[in-house]
């Protein structure tokens, strides 16, 4: 069951909803077709919740959306770049382990 703590961004509103978010963002782009993508979303949905109110966790569909994912280099999906204050904290690509994401974001807190 995806978590409704997990956003879906857009191009039209990427710059309100993740570089002028006052909280942290984690962004995953990721397309339908993306086996590993479909992997990582149960661990992201379990994020959304534990982090809910610290870091906004969201996704972005890179066949529907091209623009942000070209604006940031995105080459390979799934990537997962967290934002804090519009800028780039970090990032990371493919499917890894939950622990590994965890550590990612609490470079934001």
């Amino acid at each position: 069951m995806a978590s409704d703590k997990v956003s879906t961004f857009t191009d039209a509103q990427f710059d309100a909803d993740v570089l002028k978010s006052e909280t942290p963002v984690l962004v995953d782009f990721w397309a339908t077709w993306c086996a590993p993508c479909k992997a990582i979303a149960p661990v992201l949905d379990q994020l959304a919740d534990e982090f809910d109110g610290k870091i906004k966790i969201g996704k972005v569909n890179v066949d529907e959306n091209p623009a942000a994912p070209g604006k940031y280099g995105v080459r390979g999906i799934p990537t997962m770049i967290l934002f804090k204050d519009g800028e780039i904290v970090d990032q990371l690509v493919g499917a890894v382990p939950k622990k590994q994401i965890e550590a990612l974001l609490q470079k934001a807190l």
